[in-house]
C-alpha cells in the first residue's frame, strides 16, 4: 500500500512539473503592441495569440530544450530556441519584413517593366502597344523621361549623352549590335522581335554595379522564361509577313520567330525625300530553347538578321548626291543558366557571342569590315538574411575588328585592333527597415588595348516617407572605352568618365504613379579630334569634357478613367560638352532643352477595340550656322508628331491593326546641313534635313492559333 501512495505522488509531481507556462509580450520595432500574432512551440499544438496588448500566455507539457517560433503578417518571423523553463515573461519586438507590399525600393534612376517589379511603370503589354513606336520596343523607351527625340537616329539618348552612351543586354549579357543597319538621318529600329520578352528595365543613370562600359545608360532585356502554351502567331503586315511559333514537351520548350520586310510598297505610295535605288528590305529570324532543371533553367537565344538597301542620299556639297549601299548580316547568340546553389546561393552565368558584317559602298568607294565580339559572365549571390544579400562576380569581353576601304584612286586602306577586357564586381543589398534601404557596390575594369585599370563605386539609399511615397539617392562613376570608328585609328587613349548624381522621388497608390527625378551628370576625358570625322591622319586626344543636368517628371493613371489608361513625361535638359571636333564648349545637336510624351490606350467595348495615341514634342535642337561665326548659336524650329494606333478583334484571336505616324503631317526639321565653301556672296548655303517622309503607316492582319483560344496579340501590337 505505501509504496502504491509512493507511486501516485510521484505520479502527481512529474506531472505538475512538466506543466510549464510559456508568457511574453510581442510587439514592434518602436514598443507598439502587436494584436494576433501567432506563437507556438515547433513541432507541437501547443501555442496561442497575442491579446490587444500584445501578451500571450500558455501552458505546455514539453520538456527541455524547443523551439519558439512567432508570426504575424508584414514582419519577419521571430524564433527562439531555448529551454522551456527560461520562455517566460519574454519581450519579444518583430522587426519588419523588408520583402513585404509597402517596402522601400531602390529605384533611384531606373525604370521597370514587368509582373515582379514593385517599381514597375510600363508593363510589356505597354512596350508594344505605344502608338508611334511601330511594335518597336525602342520607340516605347523614347516616350519615358531622360530621353531625346532624335528621330532621324532612333536609337536612345539619354540626359545628354549620345546613342553610343547606351548598352543593351539580353538576360544580363551584352548585345554588341542591337540595332538594325541604316544610313545617316534614316532612323533605326531594334534587331528583336518584343513577343520573346518578359520584362525590361531600363537605367536614366546611376546603375547596378553589374554592368559596365556605358556612361549614360543601359537596358536590359529579359527572355520569358516558360511559356504559358503551345501557340502559332501569323502576321500580315503592308510592308512584311512574319511567323512565330512555341512548343513545350516536359521541362523543354522553343519559340521561334521570323519576320520579312520590305518597304517599297510604302515607299511607292507615300513620296519619299530619298531617291531609292533598291527599298530598304530585312528578313530576320529568332529562336529561344529553354530546359527546366530541378534547381535551374538554362536558355540558349539566338538571332540572324540580313539587311540590304541602296539609295542617292541629298548632299549640298555634292550636285547629283552620294550613292549609298548597304548589305549587314548580323549574327547573335547567347546561352544562359541561373539556379539555386543551396544554402541561400544561387549562380546566373552566361556567354553571348555576335558577328557583324557590312559591305558598304559610298559612290566608287567600296568598305568591307567585320566585328566579332564575345561576352563570358558569371555572377554569384548569397542571401545571409531578407536583410542583407551580398552578390559578386567577374566577366571577360573580347573584341575583334578589321576593314578595308577600297577606292579606286587609292591604295586599299586596312584597319583593325582586338580588345581584351576583364571586369570584376561585388554589390551588396542592405536593408535597414521597411523605411530604408541601401544598395553598395564596386566594379573594376582593366583593358588590355588601352592598357588601363579604372575602379568604379556605386551606391544608393532609398527611405520611405510614407506609405505612398519614398525618396532615393544614388551616386555612381562609369568608364567607357572609344568607339569604333576612333579604336581603329588610335588605341592611345584613356577611357571616357561620366559621374551620376540622382535625387528621386516615387509615388504610388490606387494605381497612379508620380516619379520626379533630378540629376546631375559630369563627363571627362572625352574624345576629341581635329577634323570633321575620325580618320587615319587625325590628331586624337582625350581632353574632352562636359556636365548635364535636368529633372525628369513621370506621371502614369490606370483607374481615374474608365477603360482608359495613360502616361505622361516631360524631361527639363541643360547639357554642354567640348568633345570631338568641337572648337568649345557647346549643346551638342541631340540635346533639346524640353521633350513631352503623352501617351493614351482607351479599350471600347462595343467595338472590340483598342485606340491608342502618343504626342511627342521637343523644343528646338542647337545647330552651327557658319554665318554668324558663334558656334552652334541657332536652334531649329520645334519637334511635334501625333501618332495613332487602332487595332480591331475581328475575333478573339484574329485582330485588324492600323497605325500612322504624324497624322497631322508637323513639317519637322531635325538640323542643317552647310556647304564647305561660301558662294559668291561670301555666304555658306544650307540644306534642311528633315525624315525621309512625313508619315508613316501599317496596315495588318494579326492571327494566333492555340490551345485555349483566347490568346491573341495586341501584346505584340
Amino acid at each position: 500500500m505505501k509504496s502504491t501512495l509512493t507511486i501516485i505522488v510521484l505520479f502527481i509531481l512529474s506531472s505538475l512539473k512538466a506543466q510549464t507556462t510559456i508568457s511574453g509580450k510581442v510587439s514592434d520595432p518602436s514598443g507598439i503592441a502587436i494584436t494576433g500574432a501567432n506563437i507556438y512551440l515547433d513541432g507541437t499544438y501547443d501555442g496561442a495569440s497575442s491579446d490587444d496588448n500584445g501578451n500571450f500566455s500558455f501552458i505546455t507539457s514539453e520538456t527541455g530544450e524547443q523551439t519558439l517560433i512567432i508570426s504575424f503578417l508584414s514582419f519577419e518571423t521571430y524564433s527562439l530556441t531555448t529551454s522551456v523553463t527560461q520562455m517566460n515573461d519574454l519581450q519579444i519586438k518583430l522587426k519588419e519584413d523588408v520583402n513585404s507590399l509597402g517596402s522601400v525600393i531602390l529605384n533611384a534612376g531606373t525604370f521597370s517593366a514587368g509582373d515582379n517589379s514593385k517599381a514597375s511603370v510600363l508593363n510589356p503589354l505597354d512596350i508594344v502597344t505605344t502608338a508611334g513606336a511601330a511594335g518597336d520596343y525602342i520607340g516605347a523607351f523614347q516616350t519615358l523621361p531622360g530621353t531625346s527625340t532624335v528621330a532621324e537616329d532612333g536609337r536612345l539618348f539619354v540626359r545628354g549623352g549620345d546613342a553610343n552612351e547606351t548598352n543593351v543586354f539580353i538576360d544580363g549579357l551584352r548585345v554588341f549590335q542591337p540595332f538594325s543597319a541604316t544610313a545617316n538621318n534614316i532612323p533605326t529600329r531594334g534587331r528583336f522581335s518584343p513577343f520573346l520578352f518578359k520584362g525590361t528595365n531600363f537605367s536614366t543613370g546611376g546603375y547596378s554595379a553589374e554592368y559596365g562600359d556605358a556612361l549614360s545608360s543601359v537596358l536590359l532585356l529579359n527572355t520569358i522564361d516558360e511559356p504559358e502554351q503551345e501557340k502559332t502567331d501569323l502576321s500580315f503586315i503592308s510592308v512584311g509577313l512574319g511567323v512565330g511559333n512555341t512548343q513545350k514537351w516536359k521541362n523543354n520548350s522553343l519559340s521561334i520567330n521570323a519576320f520579312y520586310l520590305n518597304l517599297k510598297p510604302y515607299q511607292e505610295i507615300i513620296s519619299q525625300r530619298v531617291d531609292w535605288i533598291k527599298p530598304f528590305e530585312s528578313l530576320s529570324g529568332e529562336a529561344v530553347y529553354r530546359h527546366k532543371f530541378n534547381n535551374g533553367l538554362l536558355k540558349i537565344y539566338g538571332g540572324l538578321n540580313y539587311t540590304d538597301f541602296e539609295l542617292i542620299q541629298e548632299d549640298i556639297n555634292v550636285p547629283d548626291g552620294i550613292n549609298f549601299g548597304l548589305t549587314n548580316r548580323n549574327l547573335y547568340m547567347n546561352g544562359s543558366y541561373k539556379g539555386s546553389l543551396g544554402n541561400d546561393w544561387s549562380i546566373n552565368s552566361g556567354i553571348s557571342f555576335a558577328n557583324d558584317h557590312n559591305d558598304i559602298k559610298i559612290n566608287s568607294t567600296v568598305v568591307d569590315n567585320d566585328d566579332n565580339s564575345f561576352h563570358g559572365k558569371v555572377k554569384l549571390k548569397k542571401r545571409f538574411s531578407n536583410r542583407f544579400k551580398l552578390s559578386f562576380g567577374a566577366e571577360q569581353f573580347i573584341t575583334s575588328f578589321t576593314e578595308e576601304a577600297d577606292d579606286p584612286n587609292f591604295e586599299t586602306f586596312p584597319t583593325s585592333y582586338k580588345n581584351n577586357s576583364t571586369a570584376a564586381f561585388t554589390e551588396a543589398n542592405i536593408f535597414f527597415s521597411k523605411k530604408l534601404a541601401m544598395q553598395v557596390g564596386i566594379r573594376g575594369v582593366h583593358n588590355s588595348l588601352l592598357e588601363y585599370t579604372k575602379i568604379s563605386p556605386r551606391a544608393s539609399l532609398a527611405y520611405k516617407t510614407s506609405s505612398t511615397s519614398q525618396i532615393s539617392l544614388a551616386y555612381g562613376d562609369f568608364y567607357q572605352a572609344p568607339q569604333q570608328d576612333v579604336l581603329k585609328y588610335n588605341s592611345t587613349l584613356d577611357p571616357e568618365k561620366s559621374s551620376h548624381y540622382i535625387l528621386n522621388y516615387l509615388y504610388q497608390n490606387n494605381g497612379r504613379t508620380l516619379r520626379a527625378e533630378a540629376y546631375y551628370k559630369s563627363y571627362d576625358n572625352l574624345v576629341k579630334f581635329d577634323t570633321n570625322q575620325p580618320l587615319f591622319n587625325s590628331l586624337y586626344n582625350s581632353n574632352g569634357d562636359g556636365y548635364a543636368t535636368g529633372l525628369d517628371i513621370f506621371w502614369r493613371d490606370n483607374k481615374s478613367f474608365k477603360n482608359l489608361e495613360y502616361w505622361m513625361s516631360y524631361s527639363y535638359l541643360k547639357t554642354e560638352r567640348d568633345y570631338r571636333n568641337y572648337p568649345t564648349k557647346a549643346t551638342p545637336n541631340f540635346a533639346a532643352a524640353h521633350n513631352l510624351s503623352l501617351v493614351t490606350k482607351y479599350w471600347i467595348p462595343d467595338w472590340k477595340s483598342l485606340v491608342s495615341g502618343t504626342y511627342n514634342f521637343a523644343s528646338g535642337r542647337p545647330y552651327n550656322d557658319p554665318n554668324t561665326g558663334v558656334f552652334q548659336n541657332q536652334k531649329t524650329k520645334t519637334y511635334n508628331s501625333l501618332n495613332f494606333s487602332w487595332a480591331y478583334l475581328l475575333s478573339q484571336q484574329k485582330i485588324l491593326y492600323f497605325s500612322v505616324s504624324n497624322v497631322l503631317g508637323f513639317n519637322n526639321v531635325f538640323n542643317y546641313q552647310y556647304a564647305n565653301t561660301p558662294n559668291v556672296n561670301g555666304d555658306f548655303a544650307r540644306r534642311a534635313i528633315r525624315p525621309t517622309a512625313d508619315s508613316f503607316f501599317i496596315v495588318g492582319f494579326f492571327w494566333t492559333i492555340s490551345d485555349n483560344k483566347t490568346d491573341n496579340q495586341l501584346d505584340n501590337l
